[in-house]
Parts: C-alpha cells; structure tokens; sequence
C-alpha cells in the first residue's frame, strides 16, 4: 500500500512542479525570442545578403533538459498502447527552442546565421533505457558586416 501512495505522490508532485517549471521555462523562451528575432537564421549555407561581409564566426548553444517523473510516466503508458509519446514533445520543443536561443547568445553584434544545425542525444538516468534527460546541441556560421 505505501508503494503506491509513494508512486502516486511522486506522479502528483511531478505534474505539479513539471507544469510549473515548464510554464516559466516558455514564458522565458518567448521573451528573450522577441529579442533576437531580428537576426535572420537559417539552414543554408550561403548568406542572404553576401555584400558586405566583415567576419564570419562559428557559435554554438547547448542545454540540458530534464525529464520530471510525471512525462516519464506518460511516456511509459503511451509505449504500452502505442502511438505518439506526446509528453516528451514539449521536451524536445523547449530544448530545441533554447540551443537556438543560447546559439543566438552567443552570435551577439550578428546580421544572420547561416548553416544552422541542430543535434539532439539522450542522457540515460537508470540501466532500464529510460531517458533521464535530453540534450541539444546547435551550432551554425555567424555572419558579422561592415557598418
């Protein structure tokens, strides 16, 4: 009986500080992507604008986001049944939208990003196979103009 109320206080405890984290986690991510979206940024390898051109240099950006026990629940329900496993969605989403966010971070004074890619790995918390937590990884061309 005490398995089960420790498994049903944590599930309640992960959806409640889950929810929370993840609410200020967006609400921080739209702010500081209104603030950098003037600088342009892409996937191809050429520039928009090749005129100009001062420096180019390589930026990176990296985070580290974890699962709380609530989505690892979920995730372990939809693996039974099958389908999407939508609660890690908004996992990838938010790591995904922040390496770009800490990438442009690190481009600061950029007129474009050029050649974005995006990398993306599992960190295994247990021997299970279990994702603990997801890491991003971007890194693309910054590219710097004469004034």
């Amino acid at each position: 009986m005490i398995d089960i109320i420790i498994v049903l206080t944590l599930l309640l405890l992960g959806f409640i500080f889950g929810s929370i984290a993840e609410k200020n986690h967006y609400k921080s991510i739209r702010r500081r992507e209104n603030l950098f979206k003037h600088i342009p940024t892409i996937g191809l390898k050429n520039p928009i604008n090749p005129d100009n051109i001062r420096t180019t240099r390589l930026v990176v950006g990296n985070v580290v986001i974890s699962v709380d026990y609530f989505k690892r629940f979920m995730a372990f329900i939809s693996n039974i049944f099958g389908g999407n496993v939508s609660s890690y969605e908004t996992l990838i989403d938010r790591a995904r939208r922040e390496a770009i966010l800490r990438l442009k971070e690190d481009a600061k004074g950029a007129s474009e990003i050029i050649n974005l890619k995006l990398e993306a790995s599992s960190i295994n918390k247990s021997a299970k196979g279990s994702i603990g937590s997801i890491e991003m990884f971007a890194y693309a061309t910054a590219i710097y103009r004469k004034k």
